[in-house]
């Protein structure tokens, strides 16, 4: 084991008996054989002191001092209020608040490392004190010799051994889990880490979220529903990231925005249509829709226009997760739950005998009871707790390409519920989506379809002829086998010539005829020889 990991790991025990993690572990419903080893931890026989703080306090602590990657993972947790008790989610969703920045003259030194230039020869003004600081990253205000107001994002420095060290970690416990719990298997947490593995090494890389805030830019280019900054991609680099600085009031100033008379039921209401928009029209959605991350213009109160920042996490569906979800949400939104069961069957999220009128009877037990209902009597935290009940009685299995799109619905449905709380979510939500289903199958869109079908048959027709000159490849083959036969005929030649030369000398069991049977083995060898 190398040095650092074992040193994190000694970090990692160390954090875990100071909050008392172990005693969290085995309230869980753990096998005897591990509930039997718990005795064997030598901290467990020696006196402890009583801790005051809830479970959810202990765990947010734990990870605030085991460093930005445990912060970020708490931070995922946090979202998926399907998958934990309320008290430890709340306490989670608490690590979205400001983390300790790092050094500023780090912060100067990388950026003038990856510009390749001291930072007074590229901005007229940088502010050495950091605007805000996240778990992987920090920005500092800045005004470029242009004159732009800027922001530059740099990234904590030394992050890469951690990461990959906590990361081991993690997947080792998420294999364990899978091993003793067969609901830990159903809910897949490997495959979660395996996500969170991706999202945040694409964190890592500045000039991906660059590129994700251009091509969000582009998808709302004069759209009264959301504005993103503009990107200075002659300042980009991989570890620094220079945006236009914005100058919006935060989403959860509450105070302010009442102040200008800003109209919150139409704020509340683009909200959603911002979601659903960036998911079904586009296929491409920001994922960390936390209040941090989310800002309203000032400019026009009475047509309030929502301003993003941080695109580093980027959700996408294909074709086929869009129209399964949008049929399941409008199905939701007219009750139909045996459709809502039906298609759970069709798409394999349970298994093919579950019994549609079980399944449809089970749903309609959870959900019947929020419709009608403004969204501040709506706890979508104790649905989702409930479908996942739910879900587990029949056997179906945690969606992992829908993580992301689940956690910024919960994001959405929070800020909702802050901004506007008689939002009705479902009446804002479901004439997009019937407007969205009618347009997949207008004429127009079934012509583009054709268009883009006509558009791929050359491409089509070089494919296959490049599979028929494969197939048409072991035709060749016995041709090149008989041409070395050929040339292998003098050699077989000889060697029928040793073999009958054997025979005629004679092929007797003594030591006289040696010769016969070395003449006999190498004609052998020569006819037989491939």
């Amino acid at each position: 084991m190398k040095l650092l990991a074992a040193r994190r790991l000694l970090r990692i025990q160390q954090v875990v008996i100071r909050y008392r993690l172990d005693d969290l572990l085995l309230e869980l419903p753990l096998p005897w054989w591990l509930r039997a080893l718990s005795y064997a931890l030598p901290w467990r026989w020696l006196p402890r002191r009583e801790l005051t703080l809830s479970r959810g306090e202990r765990l947010r602590l734990a990870l605030v001092d085991l460093g930005p990657i445990f912060i970020k993972f708490g931070q995922l947790l946090s979202t998926r209020r399907d998958l934990m008790p309320p008290d430890i989610a709340d306490e989670l969703a608490r690590l979205q608040d400001r983390v300790p920045p790092f050094a500023p003259e780090k912060a100067v030194a990388r950026i003038e490392e990856q510009l390749g230039a001291k930072v007074s020869e590229v901005f007229a003004r940088f502010d050495v004190e950091p605007l805000a600081s996240a778990s992987v990253a920090q920005v500092h205000a800045a005004q470029l010799k242009t004159g732009e107001e800027v922001v530059v994002k740099v990234i904590r420095p030394n992050l890469r051994p951690i990461i990959r060290q906590d990361l081991a970690w993690l997947f080792t416990l998420a294999r364990l889990a899978e091993r003793v719990s067969a609901d830990a298997r159903r809910l897949r947490p490997v495959e979660v880490v395996d996500d969170y593995e991706k999202t945040i090494y694409d964190e890592l890389d500045l000039l991906r979220e660059a590129a994700n805030a251009s091509q969000l830019k582009r998808n709302f280019d004069g759209s009264p529903l959301l504005y993103v900054p503009q990107v200075y991609w002659d300042w980009c680099r991989p570890k620094v990231l220079v945006m236009e600085r914005i100058y919006g009031i935060p989403v959860t100033d509450l105070t302010t925005l009442a102040d200008q008379r800003t109209d919150m039921k139409l704020l509340a209401e683009r909200g959603v249509e911002i979601f659903f928009t960036q998911v079904f029209r586009d296929s491409f959605f920001h994922a960390d829709m936390h209040p941090g991350n989310i800002f309203v213009a000032t400019r026009q109160p009475w047509n309030p226009q929502y301003i993003a920042i941080d695109c580093g996490i980027i959700g996408s569906l294909t074709p086929e997760d869009q129209d399964y979800l949008a049929r399941n949400l409008i199905a939701f939104f007219k009750r139909d739950y045996r459709r809502v069961a039906q298609l759970h069957i069709d798409s394999g999220w349970v298994p093919p005998e579950t019994k549609v009128n079980d399944f449809e009877a089970a749903i309609r037990t959870v959900c019947e009871p929020i419709f009608e209902k403004p969204l501040k009597d709506i706890s979508f935290g104790q649905l989702l707790l409930r479908l996942f009940q739910t879900a587990r009685r029949f056997n179906m299995e945690v969606q992992p390409q829908l993580v992301l799109l689940q956690k910024t619905l919960l994001n959405i449905e929070g800020l909702g519920r802050q901004l506007y709380p008689d939002l009705d979510l479902w009446s804002t939500a479901q004439p997009f989506l019937e407007r969205w289903m009618r347009e997949r199958v207008s004429p127009l869109q079934l012509l583009r379809n054709l268009q883009q079908q006509a558009e791929q048959v050359p491409h089509l027709s070089q494919i296959a002829r490049d599979t028929l000159e494969r197939l048409a490849q072991p035709a060749v083959v016995p041709q090149q086998a008989e041409q070395r036969a050929e040339s292998q005929w003098p050699a077989r030649l000889l060697g029928a010539l040793l073999v009958a030369g054997a025979a005629t000398q004679g092929l007797a069991p003594t030591a006289e005829t040696w010769p016969s049977w070395l003449m006999l083995a190498g004609g052998l060898y020569l006819v037989l020889r491939r």
